[in-house]
């Protein structure tokens, strides 16, 4: 069978961004192929129906993103996957994949084999399922023209240099608490694209010893948290799990929040601290989202959370952080370099409220030095 080349339908100035679509379903590829060439910049340069195929187009095109179905005849996603990143280790895959709880799982454990992102396939069918092409363009366009690109082919924007000179002037002048410095009484950490594998090494890294609850807020679809949580148990040694409403937050464990709903936390008139999962709107386009989750903790603990924002689009965080350091919370925020995107963490950055801005190898580190009760 010969590789498919696709035409855009109308005449383009030079693509931006070169992707190969492979799925077997043809139907899939067509939808995936149509979606993106509508788009200003993304040129689909090869839509094939398995990993063979794929590996041999990778070595006759020029391509910055790789959108990979897992489920395939001959060799699939999960084998094509790293012979696609050996043979091009600057290459961005997203994986797509059905929200089953199998494809799920194998979801996650491509992201720790490097793939870049996710996207899952809506139960429905592609054909009218407006959000998830909305999805596939977003994580495309981040990966193939934005901060998930490898290579540097042209001089930075004065944009860029702006961020650049922002970053590293708050990285020598960062905010400071505005009272004393408290030992925090719990973590929370915000996440989105290249989320699970920060998340793997920051909580890899931290102490056994360590007692404060931890609450994740990782952009992810239902289905896919929960194996998160089991993902999280096994490099971490903590137990982690989906939060449910109502739960009493316990020392030492990790709560992510469900897909689909929003995690808050309520402080009881007994004592003590309760989850609460609200169904409300999305919040910048997300559900769960990290800023709701922020402002309640903000609200229940004051000076005494630390909270961390790991890599992720957009800025999902960014009010939420606002809110803690108005009640003197402390805001860590992983750098630019370390990240897949730099734009949850570059937001709040750039707008000069974390404490710090670390690479992530050190931010695990860091949560111990505060976290552990030397508080400075």
């Amino acid at each position: 069978m010969a590789i498919q080349l696709s035409k855009s339908s109308k005449e383009r100035r030079e693509p931006s961004c070169r992707v190969m679509v492979v799925d077997d379903s043809a139907v899939a590829r067509g939808i995936v192929t149509r979606t993106l060439e509508e788009e200003d910049g993304i040129k689909v340069v090869a839509s094939v129906p398995n990993g063979l195929m794929a590996l041999k187009a990778a070595g006759n095109h020029e391509i910055d993103v790789v959108v990979l179905d897992i489920e395939m005849p001959e060799l699939d996603g999960l084998a094509a996957l790293p012979r696609l990143l050996e043979l091009k280790p600057d290459l961005k895959v997203i994986m797509v994949s059905s929200a089953s709880q199998r494809d799920a799982d194998i979801s996650l454990k491509t992201m720790a084999m490097g793939a870049a992102d996710y996207v899952a396939k809506p139960k429905a069918g592609l054909g009218g399922a407006e959000s998830f092409r909305a999805e596939l363009v977003s994580k495309v366009r981040e990966h193939g023209t934005g901060a998930g690109k490898a290579a540097v082919r042209h001089p930075p924007s004065p944009r860029q240099n702006a961020a650049s000179a922002r970053e590293e002037e708050v990285a020598r002048n960062p905010a400071r608490p505005n009272r004393a410095p408290s030992k925090p009484d719990v973590i929370a950490i915000g996440s989105s694209t290249g989320g699970p594998q920060a998340l793997a090494e920051v909580l890899r890294d931290l102490d056994p010893a360590l007692t404060q609850p931890i609450l994740v807020t990782q952009h992810m679809p239902a289905t896919f948290t929960g194996f998160l949580a089991e993902h999280m148990t096994r490099y971490s040694g903590r137990s982690a799990t989906e939060a449910r409403d109502g739960e009493v937050l316990e020392p030492g464990r990790i709560y992510i929040a469900p897909g689909g709903k929003h995690m808050l936390v309520e402080r009881r008139a007994a004592g003590g601290t309760i989850i609460r999962l609200d169904d409300g709107p999305p919040e910048n386009s997300c559900k769960p989202a990290v800023d709701p989750m922020l402002r309640s903790l903000a609200k229940a603990f004051q000076d005494r959370l630390l909270v961390v924002i790991l890599t992720g689009m957009g800025s999902d965080g960014l009010k939420g952080c606002e809110a803690v350091q108005k009640e003197g919370g402390r805001i860590f925020a992983q750098d630019r370099e370390s990240s897949v995107v730099w734009g949850m963490p570059g937001a709040v950055a750039q707008a000069g409220i974390c404490e710090e801005i670390l690479p992530l190898r050190k931010i695990g580190p860091a949560i111990i030095r505060i976290a552990g009760g030397e508080g400075k």
